[in-house]
């Protein structure tokens, strides 16, 4: 997988107490017992990590840690240094 993908899992593992072995690159947030206010908190911790501004509805419970990376991985290519 990405680096992006790589940190994610750092952050879930470090910072949420989730588990290593329920991570997977098809795993949906919701499946990991993450709601959307969860998702809310978890966004900041993006923004702060990868320095970029991600909206508060751009990662649903559905979506896969594969696709929050893929959404991160977009907004730092298009974000200026």
């Amino acid at each position: 997988m990405s680096v992006t993908y790589d940190r994610i899992v750092h952050l879930l593992v470090e910072n949420f107490a989730v588990s290593p072995s329920d991570i997977s690159p098809e795993a949906t947030f919701e499946e990991l017992n993450m709601d959307s206010l969860f998702l809310i908190e978890l966004l900041l911790v993006f923004q702060s990590e990868f320095d970029v501004k991600v909206s508060d509805d751009s990662v649903k419970p559905t979506d896969t840690i594969a696709r929050a990376a893929e959404l991160i991985a977009n907004e730092i290519e298009v974000t200026p240094s």
